[in-house]
């Protein structure tokens, strides 16, 4: 459960962080999980990406929509394909105490829908441009019948 499920009306956004907002219950992958599996996992979840992480939840890298479907358009065998194979290694982070208002303009110059929340390499969450939204309107009461 998001704990913006939690704020009340009249929260200032300016004053929101991220451990506020963000989904704890991270769904990743491992370097070793398959091209199929990550897909399944994405279709089945709604996600658009998912964290790859190690054997201590250290943050690794992200394989994305856009990811699968470069596989598919190489031609290469999709069977033979691990997360290690396409993610991306440069991931772009946030940490628990970053205020809302900065995510909001990494999202939106990094052209970003999800950005996983660490603290130090270990993966803790994950932040999506929704959840930035549902939790302002909930926190500016203007959609009382989210909450």
């Amino acid at each position: 459960m998001k704990r913006s499920e939690f704020l009340l009306g009249g929260e200032d956004i300016n004053k929101i962080k991220v451990d506020q907002v963000m989904e704890g219950n991270v769904r990743p992958c491992y370097p070793t999980t398959m091209w199929k599996d990550i897909a399944l996992t994405l279709v089945a979840g709604g996600y658009g990406s998912l964290p790859v992480i190690d054997s201590e939840r250290n943050l690794i890298g992200i394989v994305s929509e856009y990811d699968l479907l470069r596989v598919l358009n190489t031609g290469k065998d999709e069977n033979e394909i691990t997360a290690q194979d396409i993610m991306t290694k440069k991931t772009v982070t946030v940490m628990e105490e970053t205020p809302i208002m900065d995510v909001i303009k990494l999202l939106e110059d990094k052209h970003l829908i999800r950005v996983p929340v660490v603290k130090g390499k270990k993966l803790v969450g994950i932040v999506a441009r929704r959840d930035i939204l549902l939790c302002h309107l909930k926190a500016t009461a203007k959609a009382p019948s989210l909450l």
